[in-house]
């Protein structure tokens, strides 16, 4: 006699969203490891001029809603998103606005590689064979971007960043603790504070088997730097604040490839792909040293080995500093089609996280 109930499983494989659920629809990638939920249905619209206004109405009123996402039990401690809004200006294709488990961050290369991946993808622009451009306005300005096609299909994504500078290089702080720090202060669209292992002593590497010390340490030395330093940026506050901490390995990696990085940024995040916007805030601390000059490309590979290239397109002036133009190539990829719901009964809806 036939098992009844498992045939019915067997008819039965979807339920529909209930009346007083709210479902929200995204796509899921990643890029070297680093996860992106594209947000696509079901979020409340944003109000607001700009990506940044949209942003601050975002955080204002709907900031459960990034928890619910990016928290447990429908996310993780390591979640990153994304929602897409209208651009700044006609010039624009579309605006971003970056999500993670501390709150908004200001620009996102891994993100930019993956979104620009799928523009392609969903044909939501005209897909052409060889580079496919994008402009798209991130909260720390616009970023270009080139989707390379080939035979139907991106084989992989640059983009050039927004004006990159370096604030100080070889600073040092004292750390309880961890002693005399050596670091720089660069900005790749966002603040990081890069460490060179080979400038200072610590009691780990950077390969996956340091993750806890890398989290600690990194948390430590984010949270000395932004109490000591005065972080601005020359036109918008918003973004003046230390958004990570990005240990260096400047040696010739066993892979061939020239670097390793490791980023630990937002509450403890461990990017696995090399940080898009840290290889950006690379690139101005590389050319300040003479390390790098146009022409030269350097790959950097991240604690799961994934792999970014830069390089440096341009100089400009930005403000009191002199800044490069950097950039970045990588690729991306799906890997899931989700419909998230959210029960107002249910007690943890606005999700968790434990670490």
């Amino acid at each position: 006699m036939p098992n009844t109930t498992y045939q019915n499983i067997l008819k039965q494989t979807s339920l529909p969203v209930k009346n007083d659920w709210q479902a929200i629809k995204t796509i899921d990638m990643h890029t070297g490891g680093e996860p992106l939920r594209v947000i696509l249905e079901g979020f409340p619209e944003l109000q607001g001029n700009s990506v940044l206004e949209r942003r601050s109405y975002c955080k204002e009123h709907y900031d459960h809603l990034r928890t619910s996402l990016m928290f447990e039990p429908r996310g993780h401690a390591d979640m990153y998103g994304c929602l897409l809004v209208p651009p700044n200006d006609e010039e624009g294709d579309f605006g971003i606005i970056f999500l993670h488990n501390e709150g908004y961050s200001t620009m996102c290369g891994h993100a930019i590689i993956a979104i620009s991946t799928l523009a392609v993808e969903m044909e939501w622009i005209s897909v052409k064979e060889g580079d496919n451009i994008l402009k798209i306005d991130a909260p720390c300005g616009r970023i270009t971007s080139y989707a390379n096609v080939e035979n139907g299909k991106v084989t992989g994504v640059r983009f050039h960043c927004v004006p990159s500078f370096v604030v100080g290089l070889d600073r040092t702080i004292q750390i309880d603790g961890l002693g005399t720090i050596t670091y720089d202060l660069a900005y790749g669209g966002a603040f990081y504070a890069y460490v060179d292992m080979a400038k200072n002593n610590f009691g780990f590497d950077l390969s996956p088997a340091s993750y806890r010390e890398l989290i600690t340490v990194g948390m430590d030395i984010k949270r000395a730097v932004s109490q000591r330093d005065d972080i601005q940026h020359p036109f918008e506050a918003d973004l003046s604040f230390l958004y990570g901490t990005i240990f260096i390995d400047n040696h010739k990696q066993p892979s061939g490839n020239d670097s390793r990085n490791v980023c630990i940024f937002a509450e403890g995040e461990v990017d696995r792909c090399p940080t898009g916007s840290g290889v950006s805030g690379r690139m101005a601390i590389h050319e300040a040293r003479n390390e790098i000059a146009f022409g030269q490309t350097m790959t950097i590979e991240s604690i799961t080995n994934s792999v970014f290239k830069g390089s440096i397109v341009a100089k400009e002036d930005f403000g009191p500093f002199q800044a490069v133009i950097p950039q970045v190539e990588g690729t991306a990829h799906i890997t899931g089609f989700h419909t998230f719901v959210i029960d107002p009964n249910d007690p943890m809806k606005k999700g968790f996280i434990l670490r």
